[in-house]
This record gives structure tokens, sequence and C-alpha cells, in this order.
């Protein structure tokens, strides 16, 4: 660029197979990613199977700076498919300088500039509202399933809004090559986890073609409290997932894409770690959805070459749950049963603000009700098995409460608060060290046959909004989690807390408490 200057706009003028188009500059950052919008239906700007949209960026005014002489690269991305007169055409708006309240119409500089090929998800059109708060919907790449099919994926470098945000909220679905959602009944969504990661610059083409993660990425875990890596999402829930708030109230959110905060020659990017349970024609819906590993069609040395999160080879009595739900396994099928596969994908909402010094960052704590905290001196050992079984008591019907003691390294204020379940909890309650009642989430079951209701299933658990400052967990407190399933036998259960803390709290919540 003989001349730069600040980024106000940006799109891309490309035609129907595009699947995204992106401006980066010399240092790796992202100037902006415009998505398509195509049609779905038969009106003059929705018809099916056109592109009729392509998402704008509009970053704020003096935050993206193009120096004179930066070089940029551009990257269009379309489907394999052979097409001719293909575009790859980007538009810019630069402004020479940013007046303190206005831009000059007279300082908008228009380029037009000829892309490269890349790869990428897609997303539809962008969605502000009047509160400045951004809103995008992705879909990730599809993944096959057939009857009693279980699929365990990871998905790289999934789209997300690029630039310095701040997230409000992420919500995620199965829909089908049609976009329609896809009932618990029919592909059970066990779990899906957004996960960071950052990425070397040098080895992005590397990575992307081989899949391969041993090399030039470093995985950026959340704030605790389990050990290494496990149970290291950003956000993350299952079956509940449609019916689980993820909104984070004003002005608190989860901060992205802070160039500060990122090692030099590296992206930060996201992706999917995913399982879905195709249930048609199973012998047993709900013993495969709990991945009862003699419902599964397993390999016959399963227990001689399967270890489990400690390293070790799984115990004879493991009698299910992740381990014995394997990408490509299948749930045991009714005598006879043939059924279709089919395409799904996961559809995501992702809600955003720009970042500025009004908006206050949040940590991001899991804890797990299977931690067996120990101690080396003072510093704390976790020991997190994120998942455990329930055995039926047939001397009385007192449901099943699993209890973990968890000691927080670091405080701060309790903003919200969930908990990612499976079907047959009964509630999870997390209590302070003195004994007091810092959450309770309790569950929401399903009673019709539509998606997001389907009777019998976990379809939703309760969020906690205490009033911004109420509730402070401090430095060093031991924390006691309680979760309690029905008196049933059951494998892989799970007991997972999700609690967003701030470290401070804007003066005019504090002044009302």
């Amino acid at each position: 660029m003989t001349k730069g200057g600040y980024l106000i706009y940006g799109t891309a003028h490309m035609h129907t197979g595009v699947v995204n188009v992106t401006l980066y500059g010399q240092d790796g950052r992202v100037l902006c990613t415009s998505n398509p919008k195509y049609g779905t239906g038969k009106e003059a700007g929705n018809e099916k199977g056109y592109l009729v949209g392509m998402s704008v960026c509009y970053p704020k005014p003096g935050s993206i700076m193009i120096e004179d002489g930066e070089i940029l690269t551009l990257e269009s991305v379309y489907e394999n498919k052979f097409r001719t007169g293909a575009m790859g055409h980007f538009y810019i708006y630069l402004a020479d300088q940013i007046p303190n309240k206005t831009i000059s119409r007279g300082a908008l500089i228009l380029f037009s500039i000829m892309m490269l090929l890349f790869d990428t998800t897609h997303s539809v059109v962008l969605e502000p509202d009047k509160n400045h708060i951004k809103s995008a919907t992705f879909l990730s790449e599809n993944f096959e399933v057939g009857p009693g099919k279980i699929v365990v994926k990871t998905l790289l470098d999934i789209d997300i809004p690029r630039g310095h945000i701040g997230v409000k909220s992420f919500d995620v679905e199965v829909v089908d090559e049609d976009g329609n959602s896809v009932p618990l009944y029919e592909t059970y969504l066990h779990h899906w986890f957004a996960v960071k990661y950052i990425e070397n610059i040098t080895m992005s083409q590397y990575i992307k073609q081989s899949h391969d993660l041993r090399n030039g990425i470093e995985f950026e875990r959340n704030d605790g409290a389990c050990q290494g890596f496990l149970l290291p999402h950003y956000w993350g829930l299952g079956a509940e997932s449609r019916g689980t708030s993820s909104n984070l109230p004003d002005p608190f959110a989860v901060e992205l894409g802070n160039p500060t905060k990122i090692k030099h020659g590296f992206k930060e990017k996201w992706l999917f770690s995913i399982m879905v349970i195709d249930t048609r024609g199973t012998q047993d819906r709900k013993g495969c959805t709990e991945c009862r590993c003699k419902l599964m069609n397993l390999p016959k040395d399963f227990y001689n070459v399967t270890t489990g999160i400690n390293g070790q080879l799984l115990p004879r009595n493991y009698k299910g749950g992740l381990f014995c739900c394997q990408d490509n396994v299948q749930c045991k099928l009714r005598n006879g049963f043939r059924g279709p596969t089919r395409k799904l994908s996961l559809r995501y909402k992702i809600k955003w603000v720009d970042w500025d010094e009004q908006q206050v960052p949040l940590k991001f704590y899991i804890l797990d009700s299977t931690d067996r905290v120990r101690s080396n001196g003072s510093t704390p050992i976790h020991d997190c098995q994120a998942e455990y079984m329930i055995p039926r008591n047939h001397d009385n019907d007192i449901p099943h409460v699993k209890k973990a003691n968890i000691p927080m390294t670091k405080g701060g204020y309790l903003i919200y608060g969930t908990a990612h379940m499976h079907t047959g909890v009964v509630n999870v309650t997390l209590y302070g060290q003195d004994g007091r009642v810092l959450c309770t989430s309790n569950p929401k079951y399903g009673t019709g046959k539509e998606a997001g209701n389907e009777k019998g299933y976990l379809v939703g658990m309760s969020v906690c909004y205490p009033k911004p400052g109420s509730i402070m967990i401090e430095d060093g407190e031991i924390l006691t989690l309680e979760s309690v399933y029905e008196n049933k036998f059951r494998t892989g259960a799970l007991g997972h807390f999700y609690i967003y803390l701030a470290d401070q709290i804007p003066n005019k919540y504090l002044k009302e408490i």
C-alpha cells in the first residue's frame, strides 16, 4: 500500500461459490473478513443458491491503521469446484485522519485489490444493534452421521469475529443441510467445546493441509481449575445448549484478540471439539447417549489398548463414558434397521462488542465435581476425572450426590454461573467456604417433539446472574460443588460448573450494594 490510512469499512465483491475473503496486515493480523450470505427462497434478494450478500467490517474508527508502504495479504476462498470468471475484489475505505467525533468524507479512499486462494468456514451477514452489540451466525464444516454412528471430531480454525473484541454470548446447535434444527432423539449432541489456540504464521498452510497439531500451535486454556489440558474450553455445553443462556450482562465480556497478549509471529485461532451420537434405530437410545460400553460395537482388544484420563489402561469394570464413545464407533442397532446417512453442521451465533475502556474483562473457570484435590505444600493439585458412574442404590430412593472441595487460587466477583450436565440431573449447587450458596443451577426437561423441547431429555440449565459486586469469592477460598442426580444407574455422568469472575466492578455497582 503506497499510501495507508485508518480502516473505516471493508467488504468484497465476489461470485457464487465464495466461502470467504480475508485481508491481513503485514504482521499477520486480520484487518477484515467478509463472509457470504446465500439465499434460501424465491423472493428477490433471497434467491435460493445465489450469493445475495457479503458481510461488512466496521472497525472502531482509529482502531486499525494501515501504514504507508505496508504489504497486505488478500486471500479469497471458493468451493473446490470448476468455476470460470471468479472474482476476488476487496473494497476498503481509508481515512487519512480521524476527527474526534466525525469522519470527513473527503478523507475516504477506495481501493480494489485482487486476491489469493484460501479456505475457511462461512457465516451470514453481520447484524449490529442499537447498543453496539454485533451478531453473526456461522456454520461449521459438515460431518457425516448414520444410524448408531458416533462422531468425535476436532474442527480447526473455525470462523469467529476478528479484531480486539468482547464476546457477549456464544450459542450452538446441530442443523441439517437445509438449516433445520436436528432434535436430540435423532442426533444427540453430547458436547461441543470452543478451544483457543495460537498458530505460528509461518506454518499456517502446513497445519491446514496436514491437520498436524504437534508443531506450530500452542493451546491456551481457560483460567482453571482442572489439571493440564483437561476441560480447557472457553464455551461449551451439550444437549442443554438450546435452552441455556450464555448472555453476559453489560459491561462484562470475554476479551478476545488483544494484540498485546498474542505472541509475536502467531495468530489467535479457535477450534471446536465435538461429540455427536446418531441414535436412530439403536437398541437403547438412552444407553447410547450415556456411552454404555456393552451397547457399542467395540473392537475385541478395546480394554487392552484403551487408556483413560490417568494414562493407564481402562479397568474391566469401566462400564461406560467418553472412552467408549470413539469416532466411527457404532451403537448397536435393532435387527434389520436401515437408515440413510446425513450431513450435519454446528450452527453457532456469536454476539460481541468492539473492545474499549468501557468493557470489563471476565475470567472463566470450569469446576468439576469429580476433582479430587490434594496439596503440595501451599499449592493445590487438581485431579479432575471429567465424568463418573452412578451406581443404583436399591436400599433407598435418595438422590446421588457427588461433592468436591475446590480451592480458588484467584477469586473475583461472581457475574455468571451455570452447569454442563446430563439427563437425570436434579440440580447443581456451588457453595462458598462459609456455606453460603453462590449459585444453584436447575435443569429443564423437554415435554414435546420439537428441537429444543425433546421429551425426557435435558434441554436447558438455569443461569445465575447475581447483582454485580454482591458475591465475592476470595483468593484462596475453598468452594464446595455438589452435583445431584436421580438414584439410577448411569454412566458418563457430568458435573461441570461454569463461573465467570470479574477482578473489578465499576463503582456505580458497588455504591448500590
